[in-house]
């Protein structure tokens, strides 16, 4: 049974995570900060165009979307502050 919730939430969830989709859009003055969380929270209560607030359509189920945008939200939140308050970080990988 495990095997198939599993399933039946990767396939709901394939259109995209919230958190990912915002961070994406480049939506001039859209929120930074928990950008998918909020989101998400917003097409649950109904908001009207969401397109034109933060760049990009909800998920199709955002209630089972939060969560995981929450998460990925709070674990971006450093990054999130940083590009909010103009700071830009520039990472080098390699040797």
């Amino acid at each position: 049974m495990t095997k198939l919730s599993a399933a039946l939430a990767l396939a709901l969830t394939l259109n995209g995570c919230a958190s990912v989709s915002t961070l994406n859009a480049s939506k001039e003055g859209a929120p930074l900060i928990y950008s998918g969380t909020r989101l998400d929270w917003y097409s649950l209560n109904g908001g009207c165009c969401p397109v034109d607030r933060f760049g990009v359509e909800p998920p199709s189920y955002p209630a089972l979307d939060l969560p995981g945008s929450l998460l990925l939200d709070t674990l971006l939140l450093p990054l999130a502050i940083a590009a909010e308050l103009g700071i830009g970080l520039v990472v080098h990988g390699g040797l």
